[in-house]
């Protein structure tokens, strides 16, 4: 029974990576392709923002005046502030972490019961293979435990990608997503940014800073032939996530 358990978990798998296989078969020898320019909003599974809203403030305006509030420029402002409009973003990512960590325990613990008078005999008669009645009422235990971990990481990354606004909030903050997709020979080198960003924050020049973004995602990743390389075969996936040892 429980190797069917464990088949069927495997037998599903092979099923779904079989498709992937043979759509990889029919690329053979071919650049991967690249995606098709879609509408964030239209994409399976997209669901729009929602976050915590302050009060509504009546707008304000100066009577007699050109000046419209908020405008970097006396004819228009250039920065994005509608759905739809384009916005550069400067990811500078710059990590490093040091960790290290080390945990030693140890427990030992014994309990002893004894029996006097006429119950020796009775315990040792009911207990069999036991000569002594002391030693039927012994307990002891031991334990240890011991474990170490350390982390150094390094990670940089700099680059610009241009994202869209894709909803408005009612506070008037922006909603941006942007894809990048860069074929070299067989590699395809993905670049994905996401995030809510406020209007004020977006300079002169419609550029703003990654870290200036809330709920921020940045992913950048690639695939094609080294990608592929790199990864386990699905087999070994398989059977890694499967295997309980």
């Amino acid at each position: 029974m429980n190797a069917i358990h464990l088949a069927l978990p495997m037998l599903a798998a092979l099923s779904l990576t079989a498709c992937g296989t043979a759509d990889r078969l029919k690329n053979v020898g071919q650049a991967p392709a690249l995606s098709p320019i879609e509408n964030p909003v239209a994409a399976p599974g997209y669901r729009p923002v929602q976050m915590p809203m302050p009060d509504p403030i009546a707008p304000h305006y100066n009577a007699n005046s050109l000046w419209k509030t908020g405008s970097r420029t006396f004819f228009k402002d250039q920065r994005a502030q509608r759905v739809g409009d384009i916005l550069t973003v400067v990811v500078r990512i710059r990590d490093e972490a040091e960790i290290e960590n080390t945990t030693q325990r140890s427990r030992t613990s014994s309990e002893n019961l004894g029996a006097s008078g006429g119950l020796d005999g009775k315990v040792i008669g009911l207990i069999p293979g036991v000569d002594d009645a002391g030693a039927a009422v012994d307990f002891s235990s031991g334990g240890s435990s011991q474990g170490s971990g350390s982390v150094n990481r390094s990670e940089e990354l700099t680059t610009t990608i241009a994202a869209v606004v894709t909803q408005t909030l009612p506070n008037g903050n922006l909603v941006i997503e942007g894809r990048q997709e860069v074929r070299v020979n067989f590699e395809v080198r993905e670049l994905i940014v996401a995030g809510v960003v406020r209007p004020e924050d977006i300079g002169s020049d419609n550029t703003i800073d990654s870290t200036k973004i809330a709920q921020a995602r940045i992913a950048y990743g690639g695939r094609g032939q080294i990608t592929d390389v790199q990864q386990p075969r699905y087999g070994q996936q398989v059977m890694d996530i499967v295997l309980p040892f």
